[in-house]
């Protein structure tokens, strides 16, 4: 059923049968580790919540966040690579589509080993940054301290997932989930629990088993891409550096890598606020974007269907059809999305009372916010893939200035009248106007239209193709 899902839209006459195909046959490995990743989180929320209560979660949640800061330093980074590779491969340009993921790794490093160092030495002040509840902090900066020591490894997984996708293997990196995801769970269970011989660490033992899963599978990557037996092989020797690769790795990133930071970044005024209102509203709406993230995750599969397709017509020479595959992977994404969102939406009433939250209906309120928001996420994510397979990623960072310019502002008016969010030389930060959690509501929700309506516009209007055909890596003339 599930291999007949494109023709069955097709006859419906929502999607071209054979690109709608292609870029589900793309789209559903990325889809599969995108949901094991997702059931990963829900779980470490689900276990650290039964063992420690509203106060662990809120330090799950914020330590994660920081974790979430070189997440999105690799994301950016591994965009630049799933862009260059695919280029480089619709071009027949092979030698250059390995040696772009040699790069991405030596610039990966750089960057990686220093915010390693700063996070084990500043932890605690970190989380202090964000709450004041003594809890919290010490359980978040635990988290937070141990989970970064992965962090390098992280980023070449990343790296490596994404140039096996940008040459057309999605299948890959999915089977390499299949181990390490698996792992990482049951690591989490015993080593929070102290189930046999293991000792009960609490959440430190999910980070642990973070940690150590994704040592394990930046290993497998390893092997994989030096075997040379697949689709794209990492060379170890020869040429270590090439300024230009370097470059059109760092011009396609950087614009993603600031987005992501930009993001990650806000929601820190934006939990500050959550928790200022109170740690179980942390709590909650921690746990269902969590659980929402499982209706995401088409976005994800799609988007990096969206790069490799675009990307390697680019490559090709074929705009026209680079501009086809954009529009037929939107279809079938915001299709899919909308009907596992629809799914989860209507369970989660029975979802959320897994977790030992303080406040199921507040967790069950902020699910269905998530819930109206997920074409708004299916269209951002896949344009933004689109976007990137070009190389033009300028945009989908300005869609994220936008809509983090309003998120926080709208989300300010939630706090009662009067309340400080901070206070220097005497000026007093007070933004608040008693509008409690609507304005919570609010804000997640023109979050994530503002930023899907600016990819669309920009794919709209055909200019990506200009910033592709200016690139000299990895384009047909």
């Amino acid at each position: 059923m599930i291999v007949r899902y494109p023709a069955l839209l097709a006859r419906l006459g929502l999607v071209d049968r054979k690109k709608g195909t292609e870029a589900f046959d793309l789209a559903v490995p990325v889809m599969v580790s995108g949901g094991m990743r997702t059931v990963l989180r829900m779980t470490d929320f689900f276990m650290v919540s039964l063992a420690l209560g509203d106060a662990a979660v809120a330090g799950l949640e914020l330590g994660f966040q920081y974790y979430f800061i070189g997440f999105g330093l690799a994301l950016g980074l591994s965009s630049g690579t799933i862009s260059v590779v695919s280029r480089c491969i619709g071009a027949g340009e092979q030698a250059n589509a390995e040696f772009a993921v040699k790069q991405s790794l030596w610039l990966a490093l750089l960057v990686t080993i220093p915010l390693t160092l700063f996070t084990w030495l500043f932890s605690e002040g970190m989380i202090e940054l964000l709450t004041d509840d003594p809890r919290t902090i010490q359980l978040g900066s635990t988290y937070l301290r141990i989970v970064m020591l992965s962090v390098s490894f992280r980023f070449w997984s990343m790296i490596a997932a994404r140039a096996l996708q940008g040459a057309g293997d999605t299948r890959t990196p999915m089977y390499v989930r299949l181990v390490s995801i698996p792992t990482n769970i049951g690591l989490n269970a015993v080593l929070i629990f102290g189930f046999g011989p293991f000792p009960q660490l609490g959440i430190a033992g999910a980070a642990w088993g973070t940690t150590i899963a994704n040592t394990l599978a930046a290993v497998i990557f390893a092997g994989v891409l030096v075997s040379g037996v697949y689709s794209i092989r990492f060379r170890i020797g020869g040429t270590q550096w090439d300024t230009e690769m370097v470059r059109e790795l760092i011009r396609v990133g950087y614009p993603l890598a600031g987005m992501q930071l930009i993001r990650t970044l806000g929601r820190f005024p934006f939990l500050l606020i959550l928790s200022t209102i109170g740690t179980p509203v942390v709590a909650a709406y921690a746990i269902a974007r969590r659980v929402m993230l499982l209706a995401m995750m088409p976005a994800w599969g799609y988007s990096t269907a969206a790069s490799t397709l675009v990307g390697q017509n680019i490559g090709l020479g074929n705009e026209t059809d680079a501009t086809r595959y954009g529009w037929q992977t939107l279809r079938i994404a915001v299709v899919t999305q909308v009907l596992i969102g629809g799914i989860l939406v209507a369970l989660s009433p029975w979802i959320v009372r897994l977790f030992n939250a303080g406040s199921p209906e507040l967790t069950v309120a902020f699910v269905r916010v998530f819930g109206l928001g997920v074409v708004a996420f299916s269209v951002s994510r896949t344009m933004r893939g689109g976007l990137r397979g070009a190389g033009d990623t300028l945009w989908p960072l300005y869609g994220t200035v936008l809509a983090t310019g309003l998120r926080v502002p709208i989300a300010a008016l939630g706090l009662p009248v009067g309340v400080a969010l901070a206070s220097v030389a005497g000026w007093t930060l007070a933004p608040g106007m008693g509008l409690g959690l609507w304005a919570i509501y609010a804000a997640i929700l023109v979050d994530m239209y503002s930023r899907a309506g600016v990819n669309l516009f920009r794919f709209s209007t055909g200019r990506w193709k200009n910033i592709a055909r200016q690139s000299a890596v990895g384009t047909d003339d």
